[in-house]
Protein backbone atom coordinates (compact mmCIF):
# COMPACT_ATOMS: atom_id res chain seq x y z
CA UNK A 1 0.00 0.00 0.00
CA UNK A 2 1.09 3.12 -1.16
CA UNK A 3 1.34 6.21 1.69
CA UNK A 4 -1.11 8.99 1.14
CA UNK A 5 1.19 11.19 2.68
CA UNK A 6 4.41 11.87 0.68
CA UNK A 7 5.21 15.22 1.93
CA UNK A 8 5.65 14.13 5.11
CA UNK A 9 8.86 12.62 6.66
CA UNK A 10 9.46 10.59 9.72
CA UNK A 11 8.80 12.25 13.43
CA UNK A 12 11.34 13.79 15.27
CA UNK A 13 12.15 12.39 18.71
CA UNK A 14 9.17 12.58 21.06
CA UNK A 15 9.38 15.77 23.40
CA UNK A 16 9.52 15.24 27.01
CA UNK A 17 6.58 15.10 28.74
CA UNK A 18 4.80 14.58 25.04
CA UNK A 19 2.36 12.01 23.86
CA UNK A 20 3.03 10.17 20.61
CA UNK A 21 -0.41 8.13 18.54
CA UNK A 22 0.67 6.10 16.08
CA UNK A 23 -1.86 4.64 14.00
CA UNK A 24 -0.94 1.39 12.68
CA UNK A 25 -4.27 -0.22 11.23
CA UNK A 26 -8.29 1.24 11.42
CA UNK A 27 -7.43 4.76 10.04
CA UNK A 28 -8.61 4.65 6.28
CA UNK A 29 -9.95 1.21 6.54
CA UNK A 30 -12.62 -0.55 8.04
CA UNK A 31 -11.07 -3.06 10.00
CA UNK A 32 -7.59 -3.75 11.29
CA UNK A 33 -7.40 -1.50 13.99
CA UNK A 34 -4.24 -1.06 16.14
CA UNK A 35 -2.78 2.07 17.60
CA UNK A 36 0.20 2.54 19.66
CA UNK A 37 0.61 5.40 22.32
CA UNK A 38 4.03 6.13 23.36
CA UNK A 39 5.03 7.83 26.55
CA UNK A 40 7.95 8.56 28.86
CA UNK A 41 9.54 5.73 26.39
CA UNK A 42 7.20 3.16 27.08
CA UNK A 43 4.63 1.50 24.40
CA UNK A 44 0.75 0.95 25.04
CA UNK A 45 -0.83 -1.22 22.30
CA UNK A 46 -4.87 -0.54 21.80
CA UNK A 47 -5.92 -3.50 19.83
CA UNK A 48 -4.38 -5.55 17.46
CA UNK A 49 -6.92 -6.87 14.33
CA UNK A 50 -7.33 -8.30 10.73
CA UNK A 51 -8.79 -6.65 7.48
CA UNK A 52 -10.55 -9.53 5.53
CA UNK A 53 -9.47 -9.58 1.74
CA UNK A 54 -11.48 -8.02 -1.32
CA UNK A 55 -11.36 -9.42 -4.76
CA UNK A 56 -8.23 -7.60 -5.67
CA UNK A 57 -6.33 -9.63 -3.00
CA UNK A 58 -6.34 -12.94 -5.00
CA UNK A 59 -5.07 -16.12 -2.88
CA UNK A 60 -4.59 -13.79 0.41
CA UNK A 61 -6.39 -15.28 3.52
CA UNK A 62 -5.70 -12.04 5.74
CA UNK A 63 -4.45 -8.46 6.15
CA UNK A 64 -2.71 -7.60 9.17
CA UNK A 65 -1.24 -4.49 10.47
CA UNK A 66 2.52 -3.44 9.87
CA UNK A 67 4.36 -4.43 13.02
CA UNK A 68 7.91 -2.68 11.29
CA UNK A 69 7.88 0.27 13.08
CA UNK A 70 7.64 -0.98 16.48
CA UNK A 71 9.55 -4.27 15.67
CA UNK A 72 12.56 -2.71 17.26
CA UNK A 73 10.47 -1.49 20.78
CA UNK A 74 8.41 -4.81 20.99
CA UNK A 75 10.32 -5.01 25.00
CA UNK A 76 8.66 -1.42 25.51
CA UNK A 77 5.07 -2.40 25.34
CA UNK A 78 3.20 -2.46 28.79
CA UNK A 79 0.55 -4.10 27.17
CA UNK A 80 -2.00 -5.32 24.77
CA UNK A 81 -5.36 -3.66 25.53
CA UNK A 82 -8.48 -5.29 23.43
CA UNK A 83 -11.73 -3.03 23.85
CA UNK A 84 -13.74 -6.07 22.07
CA UNK A 85 -14.05 -9.64 20.42
CA UNK A 86 -14.14 -8.76 16.76
CA UNK A 87 -12.04 -10.19 14.66
CA UNK A 88 -10.93 -6.68 13.38
CA UNK A 89 -9.65 -5.61 16.54
CA UNK A 90 -8.71 -8.99 18.15
CA UNK A 91 -7.42 -10.86 14.74
CA UNK A 92 -4.04 -10.16 14.38
CA UNK A 93 -3.12 -10.94 18.24
CA UNK A 94 -1.28 -14.42 17.77
CA UNK A 95 0.44 -12.65 14.98
CA UNK A 96 1.57 -9.74 17.39
CA UNK A 97 2.39 -12.30 20.46
CA UNK A 98 4.72 -14.44 17.79
CA UNK A 99 7.03 -11.69 17.58
CA UNK A 100 6.45 -10.98 21.51
CA UNK A 101 4.85 -14.13 23.37
CA UNK A 102 4.85 -12.85 26.69
CA UNK A 103 3.15 -9.12 25.91
CA UNK A 104 0.14 -8.91 28.84
CA UNK A 105 -3.61 -8.82 27.31
CA UNK A 106 -5.61 -6.55 28.91
CA UNK A 107 -9.52 -7.14 27.84
CA UNK A 108 -13.44 -8.21 29.37
CA UNK A 109 -14.18 -11.25 30.70
CA UNK A 110 -15.53 -12.41 26.92
CA UNK A 111 -13.04 -10.71 24.57
CA UNK A 112 -10.52 -12.88 26.53
CA UNK A 113 -12.11 -16.05 26.14
CA UNK A 114 -12.47 -15.64 22.75
CA UNK A 115 -9.17 -14.69 22.09
CA UNK A 116 -7.87 -17.57 23.96
CA UNK A 117 -9.27 -20.09 21.43
CA UNK A 118 -7.68 -18.40 18.66
CA UNK A 119 -4.21 -18.63 20.99
CA UNK A 120 -4.85 -22.12 21.27
CA UNK A 121 -5.39 -22.76 17.79
CA UNK A 122 -1.72 -20.75 17.11
CA UNK A 123 -0.59 -22.96 19.80
CA UNK A 124 0.62 -20.11 21.65
CA UNK A 125 0.78 -20.37 25.67
CA UNK A 126 -1.74 -18.17 27.45
CA UNK A 127 0.41 -14.81 28.44
CA UNK A 128 -0.18 -12.33 31.46
CA UNK A 129 -4.26 -11.78 31.31
CA UNK A 130 -5.66 -8.90 33.27
CA UNK A 131 -9.58 -9.34 32.92
CA UNK A 132 -11.44 -6.02 33.69
CA UNK A 133 -14.90 -4.79 33.26
CA UNK A 134 -15.97 -1.67 33.79
CA UNK A 135 -15.44 0.76 36.24
CA UNK A 136 -11.89 -0.57 36.54
CA UNK A 137 -8.86 0.93 36.49
CA UNK A 138 -5.29 -0.48 36.10
CA UNK A 139 -1.48 1.21 35.90
CA UNK A 140 0.37 -0.15 33.87
CA UNK A 141 3.83 1.72 34.12
CA UNK A 142 3.28 5.18 33.33
CA UNK A 143 0.01 4.68 31.72
CA UNK A 144 -3.33 4.87 34.36
CA UNK A 145 -6.17 2.60 32.43
CA UNK A 146 -10.09 3.05 33.06
CA UNK A 147 -12.56 1.12 31.31
CA UNK A 148 -16.15 2.35 30.38
CA UNK A 149 -19.17 0.08 29.30
CA UNK A 150 -20.07 0.83 26.08
CA UNK A 151 -22.77 -0.56 23.64
CA UNK A 152 -22.04 -2.59 20.57
CA UNK A 153 -23.01 -5.47 18.49
CA UNK A 154 -21.12 -7.73 21.27
CA UNK A 155 -21.55 -8.20 24.93
CA UNK A 156 -19.01 -6.50 27.17
CA UNK A 157 -17.53 -3.88 24.97
CA UNK A 158 -15.14 -1.26 26.67
CA UNK A 159 -14.06 1.98 26.08
CA UNK A 160 -10.73 3.15 27.46
CA UNK A 161 -9.31 6.56 29.13
CA UNK A 162 -5.76 6.59 28.99
CA UNK A 163 -4.44 8.84 31.46
CA UNK A 164 -0.56 9.64 31.44
CA UNK A 165 1.69 13.36 32.40
CA UNK A 166 0.78 14.11 28.64
CA UNK A 167 -3.10 14.72 29.81
CA UNK A 168 -6.12 12.48 29.26
CA UNK A 169 -7.24 10.25 26.05
CA UNK A 170 -10.59 8.50 26.13
CA UNK A 171 -10.68 6.13 23.07
CA UNK A 172 -14.20 5.00 22.27
CA UNK A 173 -12.95 1.37 20.56
CA UNK A 174 -16.36 0.63 18.36
CA UNK A 175 -19.75 1.90 20.06
CA UNK A 176 -22.97 2.78 19.73
CA UNK A 177 -26.32 4.29 21.76
CA UNK A 178 -28.75 1.83 21.86
CA UNK A 179 -30.78 2.84 24.86
CA UNK A 180 -32.63 -0.68 25.02
CA UNK A 181 -30.06 -2.94 24.60
CA UNK A 182 -31.06 -6.84 24.40
CA UNK A 183 -28.65 -7.09 27.51
CA UNK A 184 -29.56 -3.83 29.31
CA UNK A 185 -25.65 -2.82 29.36
CA UNK A 186 -25.93 0.55 27.99
CA UNK A 187 -22.85 3.29 26.80
CA UNK A 188 -22.21 4.89 30.00
CA UNK A 189 -22.74 8.22 29.26
CA UNK A 190 -22.44 9.18 32.92
CA UNK A 191 -18.88 8.05 33.11
CA UNK A 192 -18.00 9.93 29.34
CA UNK A 193 -19.13 13.11 31.52
CA UNK A 194 -17.61 12.80 34.33
CA UNK A 195 -14.21 12.56 31.97
CA UNK A 196 -15.31 15.65 30.88
CA UNK A 197 -15.78 17.47 33.41
CA UNK A 198 -11.86 16.24 34.32
CA UNK A 199 -10.70 17.46 30.73
CA UNK A 200 -10.32 14.72 28.00
CA UNK A 201 -7.54 16.38 26.08
CA UNK A 202 -7.89 13.87 23.17
CA UNK A 203 -10.70 11.72 22.12
CA UNK A 204 -10.43 8.85 19.25
CA UNK A 205 -13.95 8.46 18.44
CA UNK A 206 -15.52 5.35 16.22
CA UNK A 207 -16.35 7.28 12.72
CA UNK A 208 -17.94 3.77 10.88
CA UNK A 209 -21.49 5.76 10.85
CA UNK A 210 -20.81 9.18 10.62
CA UNK A 211 -21.83 9.85 7.52
CA UNK A 212 -25.67 8.59 8.39
CA UNK A 213 -27.41 10.74 9.61
CA UNK A 214 -30.06 10.35 13.19
CA UNK A 215 -29.41 7.32 15.60
CA UNK A 216 -28.65 4.19 14.84
CA UNK A 217 -31.93 1.72 15.47
CA UNK A 218 -32.00 -0.17 18.78
CA UNK A 219 -31.53 -4.20 18.28
CA UNK A 220 -34.63 -4.67 19.72
CA UNK A 221 -36.52 -3.27 16.46
CA UNK A 222 -35.27 -6.28 14.96
CA UNK A 223 -37.36 -8.77 17.26
CA UNK A 224 -40.10 -8.92 14.93
CA UNK A 225 -38.90 -8.96 12.17
CA UNK A 226 -37.59 -12.18 13.37
CA UNK A 227 -40.46 -13.13 14.36
CA UNK A 228 -42.67 -12.74 11.14
CA UNK A 229 -39.93 -14.88 9.11
CA UNK A 230 -40.58 -17.98 11.70
CA UNK A 231 -44.33 -16.87 11.38
CA UNK A 232 -44.19 -17.01 7.59
CA UNK A 233 -41.81 -19.79 6.97
CA UNK A 234 -43.25 -23.43 6.51
CA UNK A 235 -39.96 -25.51 5.91
CA UNK A 236 -36.70 -25.11 7.49
CA UNK A 237 -34.76 -21.47 8.63
CA UNK A 238 -31.15 -21.16 8.12
CA UNK A 239 -30.14 -17.72 9.98
CA UNK A 240 -26.35 -16.63 8.45
CA UNK A 241 -24.86 -13.81 11.09
CA UNK A 242 -21.39 -13.14 12.71
CA UNK A 243 -20.00 -15.68 14.93
CA UNK A 244 -19.45 -13.32 17.61
CA UNK A 245 -22.94 -11.86 17.17
CA UNK A 246 -24.42 -13.34 20.89
CA UNK A 247 -27.39 -10.63 20.32
CA UNK A 248 -28.67 -11.77 17.49
CA UNK A 249 -28.03 -15.43 18.05
CA UNK A 250 -30.23 -15.09 21.56
CA UNK A 251 -32.83 -13.45 19.39
CA UNK A 252 -33.12 -16.27 17.18
CA UNK A 253 -33.07 -18.47 20.23
CA UNK A 254 -35.82 -17.08 21.53
CA UNK A 255 -37.98 -17.03 18.23
CA UNK A 256 -36.94 -20.72 17.76
CA UNK A 257 -38.42 -21.70 21.36
CA UNK A 258 -41.59 -19.72 20.56
CA UNK A 259 -42.43 -21.25 17.06
CA UNK A 260 -41.46 -24.65 18.65
CA UNK A 261 -38.66 -25.41 16.41
CA UNK A 262 -35.39 -26.77 17.65
CA UNK A 263 -31.94 -25.13 16.97
CA UNK A 264 -28.61 -26.26 15.85
CA UNK A 265 -24.63 -24.18 15.03
CA UNK A 266 -23.62 -24.50 11.74
CA UNK A 267 -19.80 -24.00 11.43
CA UNK A 268 -16.77 -24.11 13.61
CA UNK A 269 -16.60 -20.52 15.13
CA UNK A 270 -19.97 -20.43 15.45
CA UNK A 271 -20.20 -23.65 18.04
CA UNK A 272 -16.75 -22.31 19.75
CA UNK A 273 -18.14 -18.84 20.67
CA UNK A 274 -21.75 -19.93 21.42
CA UNK A 275 -20.53 -22.59 24.05
CA UNK A 276 -18.05 -19.75 25.40
CA UNK A 277 -20.98 -17.19 25.46
CA UNK A 278 -23.08 -19.50 26.97
CA UNK A 279 -20.44 -20.82 29.49
CA UNK A 280 -20.00 -17.22 30.72
CA UNK A 281 -23.31 -16.47 30.51
CA UNK A 282 -23.22 -13.94 28.16
CA UNK A 283 -25.99 -16.38 25.85
CA UNK A 284 -29.15 -18.01 27.64
CA UNK A 285 -30.19 -21.33 25.84
CA UNK A 286 -33.89 -22.19 26.80
CA UNK A 287 -33.70 -26.15 27.63
CA UNK A 288 -34.40 -28.68 24.69
CA UNK A 289 -33.66 -25.96 22.16
CA UNK A 290 -30.39 -26.90 21.06
CA UNK A 291 -29.82 -29.94 19.07
CA UNK A 292 -26.63 -31.41 17.05
CA UNK A 293 -26.61 -30.50 13.42
CA UNK A 294 -26.85 -34.10 12.32
CA UNK A 295 -30.08 -34.34 14.27
CA UNK A 296 -31.58 -32.22 12.25
CA UNK A 297 -32.31 -34.80 9.57
CA UNK A 298 -34.42 -36.65 12.06
CA UNK A 299 -36.73 -33.56 12.34
CA UNK A 300 -39.32 -32.60 9.87
CA UNK A 301 -38.43 -29.52 7.79
CA UNK A 302 -41.19 -27.06 10.00
CA UNK A 303 -39.31 -27.62 13.01
CA UNK A 304 -35.98 -26.47 11.80
CA UNK A 305 -33.75 -23.95 12.51
CA UNK A 306 -29.89 -23.46 11.44
CA UNK A 307 -27.62 -21.02 12.40
CA UNK A 308 -24.81 -20.55 10.17
CA UNK A 309 -21.53 -18.83 9.55
CA UNK A 310 -21.24 -17.19 6.25
CA UNK A 311 -23.18 -14.04 6.23
CA UNK A 312 -20.09 -12.15 4.35
CA UNK A 313 -19.94 -14.63 1.42
CA UNK A 314 -16.70 -16.19 3.25
CA UNK A 315 -15.32 -19.09 0.08
CA UNK A 316 -14.79 -21.52 2.98
CA UNK A 317 -18.14 -20.60 5.42
CA UNK A 318 -20.79 -23.38 6.05
CA UNK A 319 -23.21 -20.64 4.51
CA UNK A 320 -21.17 -20.59 1.36
CA UNK A 321 -20.90 -24.47 0.89
CA UNK A 322 -24.60 -24.78 1.51
CA UNK A 323 -25.02 -22.21 -1.53
CA UNK A 324 -22.50 -24.31 -3.53
CA UNK A 325 -24.43 -27.83 -2.24
CA UNK A 326 -21.07 -28.61 -0.90
CA UNK A 327 -21.64 -28.88 2.80
CA UNK A 328 -21.41 -32.30 4.32
CA UNK A 329 -25.02 -32.66 5.64
CA UNK A 330 -26.52 -29.14 4.92
CA UNK A 331 -28.23 -29.16 1.35
CA UNK A 332 -31.12 -26.43 0.69
CA UNK A 333 -34.39 -27.74 -0.54
CA UNK A 334 -37.20 -25.39 -2.73
CA UNK A 335 -39.39 -23.28 0.04
CA UNK A 336 -36.46 -23.46 2.78
CA UNK A 337 -35.75 -19.77 3.77
CA UNK A 338 -32.50 -18.50 4.19
CA UNK A 339 -32.04 -15.19 6.67
CA UNK A 340 -28.71 -13.49 6.09
CA UNK A 341 -29.20 -11.05 9.32
CA UNK A 342 -25.69 -8.83 8.54
CA UNK A 343 -24.98 -5.95 7.45
CA UNK A 344 -22.44 -5.56 3.92
CA UNK A 345 -18.60 -4.89 4.80
CA UNK A 346 -17.34 -2.67 2.26
CA UNK A 347 -15.29 -5.05 -0.18
CA UNK A 348 -18.06 -8.17 0.23
CA UNK A 349 -20.80 -7.10 -1.80
CA UNK A 350 -19.88 -9.91 -4.88
CA UNK A 351 -18.96 -12.72 -2.41
CA UNK A 352 -22.36 -12.20 -0.56
CA UNK A 353 -24.62 -11.80 -3.99
CA UNK A 354 -22.87 -14.83 -5.05
CA UNK A 355 -24.20 -16.35 -2.15
CA UNK A 356 -27.96 -15.36 -2.34
CA UNK A 357 -27.81 -15.85 -5.67
CA UNK A 358 -27.09 -19.24 -5.37
CA UNK A 359 -29.17 -19.74 -2.51
CA UNK A 360 -31.77 -18.19 -4.53
CA UNK A 361 -31.40 -20.80 -7.32
CA UNK A 362 -32.08 -23.99 -4.70
CA UNK A 363 -35.07 -22.60 -4.04
CA UNK A 364 -34.61 -21.16 -1.04
CA UNK A 365 -36.19 -17.34 -0.06
CA UNK A 366 -33.76 -15.40 0.98
CA UNK A 367 -34.15 -12.32 3.25
CA UNK A 368 -31.30 -9.86 3.74
CA UNK A 369 -30.81 -6.11 4.25
CA UNK A 370 -31.71 -5.25 0.86
CA UNK A 371 -35.16 -6.30 1.19
CA UNK A 372 -35.94 -6.47 4.93
CA UNK A 373 -34.72 -4.75 8.49
CA UNK A 374 -33.05 -7.75 9.21
CA UNK A 375 -29.77 -5.91 11.03
CA UNK A 376 -28.28 -2.87 12.46
CA UNK A 377 -25.24 -1.38 12.79
CA UNK A 378 -23.47 -1.88 16.01
CA UNK A 379 -21.71 2.20 15.20
CA UNK A 380 -22.70 5.26 16.53
CA UNK A 381 -24.68 7.85 14.06
CA UNK A 382 -23.91 11.28 13.10
CA UNK A 383 -26.95 12.03 16.02
CA UNK A 384 -24.87 10.21 18.59
CA UNK A 385 -21.79 11.14 18.20
CA UNK A 386 -22.89 14.71 18.32
CA UNK A 387 -24.19 13.92 21.57
CA UNK A 388 -21.31 12.32 22.78
CA UNK A 389 -18.88 15.48 21.71
CA UNK A 390 -21.59 18.06 23.38
CA UNK A 391 -20.80 15.61 26.46
CA UNK A 392 -17.31 15.34 26.31
CA UNK A 393 -16.07 18.58 24.91
CA UNK A 394 -12.57 17.74 24.17
CA UNK A 395 -9.97 19.60 23.47
CA UNK A 396 -8.57 18.02 20.32
CA UNK A 397 -10.28 14.90 17.88
CA UNK A 398 -8.87 12.29 16.35
CA UNK A 399 -11.42 9.99 14.16
CA UNK A 400 -10.54 6.71 14.07
CA UNK A 401 -11.94 3.24 12.80
CA UNK A 402 -13.05 4.25 9.02
CA UNK A 403 -12.46 4.81 5.98
CA UNK A 404 -11.38 8.59 4.90
CA UNK A 405 -14.76 9.83 3.77
CA UNK A 406 -16.13 8.41 7.54
CA UNK A 407 -13.27 10.19 9.20
CA UNK A 408 -13.50 13.44 7.53
CA UNK A 409 -17.15 13.08 8.22
CA UNK A 410 -16.72 12.29 11.47
CA UNK A 411 -14.23 15.58 11.77
CA UNK A 412 -17.35 17.82 10.66
CA UNK A 413 -19.36 16.98 13.44
CA UNK A 414 -16.59 17.33 15.92
CA UNK A 415 -16.34 20.95 14.26
CA UNK A 416 -20.02 21.67 14.79
CA UNK A 417 -20.03 21.32 18.13
CA UNK A 418 -17.28 23.73 18.90
CA UNK A 419 -13.94 21.22 19.17
CA UNK A 420 -10.99 23.56 18.63
CA UNK A 421 -9.03 21.27 17.18
CA UNK A 422 -9.82 18.07 14.85
CA UNK A 423 -6.78 16.12 13.14
CA UNK A 424 -7.40 13.86 10.53
CA UNK A 425 -4.62 11.06 10.07
CA UNK A 426 -4.64 8.10 8.39
CA UNK A 427 -2.51 4.46 9.08
CA UNK A 428 1.17 5.73 9.70
CA UNK A 429 0.48 8.91 10.38
CA UNK A 430 1.98 9.94 13.51
CA UNK A 431 -0.19 12.64 15.90
CA UNK A 432 2.08 14.27 19.17
CA UNK A 433 -0.04 15.73 21.83
CA UNK A 434 2.35 17.98 23.40
CA UNK A 435 0.94 21.01 25.49
CA UNK A 436 -2.63 19.48 25.30
CA UNK A 437 -2.19 20.44 21.87
CA UNK A 438 -2.54 17.75 19.17
CA UNK A 439 -0.72 17.84 15.63
CA UNK A 440 0.49 15.58 12.80
CA UNK A 441 4.46 14.92 13.71
CA UNK A 442 5.52 13.16 10.30
CA UNK A 443 4.76 9.60 9.46
CA UNK A 444 6.20 6.15 9.50
CA UNK A 445 6.03 3.43 6.97
CA UNK A 446 3.09 1.37 7.34
CA UNK A 447 1.81 -0.69 4.35
CA UNK A 448 -0.49 -4.28 4.42
CA UNK A 449 0.79 -8.10 5.70
CA UNK A 450 -0.20 -10.30 3.86
CA UNK A 451 -1.17 -13.71 5.51
CA UNK A 452 -0.88 -16.25 2.15
CA UNK A 453 -1.46 -20.27 3.50
CA UNK A 454 1.32 -20.73 6.69
CA UNK A 455 3.48 -17.49 5.26
CA UNK A 456 3.24 -14.17 6.49
CA UNK A 457 4.68 -11.31 5.17
CA UNK A 458 6.11 -13.00 1.95
CA UNK A 459 3.34 -11.78 -0.36
CA UNK A 460 4.36 -8.82 -1.80
CA UNK A 461 1.92 -5.78 -3.72
CA UNK A 462 4.34 -7.03 -7.10
CA UNK A 463 3.05 -10.33 -5.92
CA UNK A 464 -0.56 -9.48 -6.00
CA UNK A 465 -0.41 -7.95 -9.16
CA UNK A 466 1.12 -10.96 -10.85
CA UNK A 467 -1.84 -13.05 -9.29
CA UNK A 468 -4.20 -10.39 -10.62
CA UNK A 469 -2.48 -10.83 -14.45
CA UNK A 470 -2.44 -14.35 -14.11
CA UNK A 471 -6.39 -14.24 -13.00
CA UNK A 472 -7.53 -11.84 -15.34
CA UNK A 473 -5.40 -12.36 -18.83
CA UNK A 474 -3.40 -15.76 -18.06
CA UNK A 475 0.15 -16.39 -19.29
CA UNK A 476 2.65 -16.91 -22.52
CA UNK A 477 5.40 -19.13 -22.55
CA UNK A 478 8.38 -18.97 -24.70
CA UNK A 479 10.81 -21.33 -25.11
CA UNK A 480 13.74 -20.44 -27.17
CA UNK A 481 17.55 -22.01 -27.86
CA UNK A 482 20.33 -20.61 -28.71
CA UNK A 483 23.63 -21.94 -30.32
CA UNK A 484 26.68 -20.87 -27.78
CA UNK A 485 28.54 -20.68 -30.42
CA UNK A 486 27.06 -19.25 -33.58
CA UNK A 487 24.61 -17.12 -31.88
CA UNK A 488 22.09 -18.18 -34.13
CA UNK A 489 18.55 -19.22 -32.63
CA UNK A 490 18.29 -23.62 -32.97
CA UNK A 491 15.26 -24.50 -31.27
CA UNK A 492 12.29 -22.85 -31.16
CA UNK A 493 10.46 -20.48 -30.33
CA UNK A 494 8.65 -23.31 -28.66
CA UNK A 495 4.94 -21.42 -27.62
CA UNK A 496 2.40 -22.10 -25.21
CA UNK A 497 -0.53 -20.17 -23.97
CA UNK A 498 -2.70 -20.81 -20.69
CA UNK A 499 -5.93 -18.68 -19.76
CA UNK A 500 -6.55 -16.65 -22.69
CA UNK A 501 -8.28 -17.55 -26.36
CA UNK A 502 -4.76 -17.53 -27.93
CA UNK A 503 -4.21 -20.78 -29.42
CA UNK A 504 -0.98 -22.17 -31.12
CA UNK A 505 -1.74 -21.23 -34.78
CA UNK A 506 -2.06 -17.80 -33.65
CA UNK A 507 1.58 -17.29 -32.95
CA UNK A 508 3.08 -18.55 -35.97
CA UNK A 509 3.12 -14.93 -37.32
CA UNK A 510 5.49 -13.94 -34.62
CA UNK A 511 7.80 -16.52 -34.31
CA UNK A 512 10.01 -15.07 -36.69
CA UNK A 513 10.03 -11.71 -35.52
CA UNK A 514 11.24 -13.40 -32.30
CA UNK A 515 14.46 -15.18 -34.03
CA UNK A 516 14.79 -11.87 -35.84
CA UNK A 517 15.15 -9.77 -32.65
CA UNK A 518 17.25 -12.34 -30.94
CA UNK A 519 19.47 -12.23 -34.11
CA UNK A 520 20.10 -8.32 -33.25
CA UNK A 521 20.41 -8.29 -29.66
CA UNK A 522 23.33 -11.03 -30.45
CA UNK A 523 25.30 -9.16 -33.33
CA UNK A 524 24.83 -5.92 -31.11
CA UNK A 525 26.75 -7.83 -28.66
CA UNK A 526 23.99 -9.05 -26.26
CA UNK A 527 25.06 -12.23 -24.46
CA UNK A 528 23.39 -12.43 -21.32
CA UNK A 529 20.11 -14.99 -21.32
CA UNK A 530 18.45 -12.18 -18.72
CA UNK A 531 18.45 -9.55 -21.63
CA UNK A 532 18.04 -11.70 -24.47
CA UNK A 533 14.64 -12.75 -22.19
CA UNK A 534 13.36 -9.15 -21.89
CA UNK A 535 14.03 -8.85 -25.76
CA UNK A 536 11.76 -11.77 -26.02
CA UNK A 537 9.42 -10.52 -23.89
CA UNK A 538 9.03 -6.56 -25.45
CA UNK A 539 8.70 -8.26 -29.01
CA UNK A 540 5.87 -10.63 -27.89
CA UNK A 541 4.28 -8.49 -25.32
CA UNK A 542 3.79 -5.39 -27.97
CA UNK A 543 2.44 -8.22 -30.59
CA UNK A 544 -0.20 -9.61 -28.48
CA UNK A 545 -1.30 -6.03 -26.87
CA UNK A 546 -1.64 -4.55 -30.59
CA UNK A 547 -3.18 -7.65 -32.41
CA UNK A 548 -5.52 -9.21 -29.56
CA UNK A 549 -5.85 -6.36 -26.91
CA UNK A 550 -4.69 -8.34 -24.44
CA UNK A 551 -2.05 -8.25 -21.69
CA UNK A 552 -1.10 -11.85 -20.15
CA UNK A 553 2.25 -12.40 -18.53
CA UNK A 554 5.02 -13.29 -20.95
CA UNK A 555 7.38 -15.92 -19.32
CA UNK A 556 10.14 -15.84 -21.68
CA UNK A 557 13.02 -18.95 -21.44
CA UNK A 558 16.32 -18.67 -23.49
CA UNK A 559 18.58 -21.60 -23.22
CA UNK A 560 22.25 -21.32 -24.30
CA UNK A 561 22.99 -25.17 -25.83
Amino acid sequence: MSHPHPELSAPPELAEGALRVIPLGGLGEVGRNMTVFEYAGRLLVVDCGVLFPEDHHPGVDLILPDFEPIRDRLGDIEALVLTHGHEDHIGATPYLLRERPDIPLVGSELTLALLDGKLREHRLKETVHHRVREGDRLVLGPFELEFVAVNHSIPDALAVAIRTGAGLVLHTGDFKMDQLPLDGRITDLRAFARLGEEGVDLFLTDSTNAETPGFTPAEKSITPVIDQVFRESAKRIVVACFASHVHRVQQVLDAAVAHDRKVAYVGRSMVRNMAIAKELGYLTVPAGVLVDAKELATLPPDRVVLISTGSQGEPMSALSRIAQRTHSFVHIEEGDTVLLASSLIPGNENAVYRVINGLARLGARVIHKGNALVHVSGHASAGELLYCYNIVRPRNVLPVHGEIRHMLANADLARLTGVPNVVVAEDGVVVDLVDGVASIAGKVACGYVFVDGSSVGDITESDLKDRRILGEEGFISVIVVVDSVSGKVSGGPEIHARGNALEGSSFDEIRQPIIDALHRSISEGTTDAYQLQQTVRRVVGRWVSSTHRRRPMIIPVVIEA
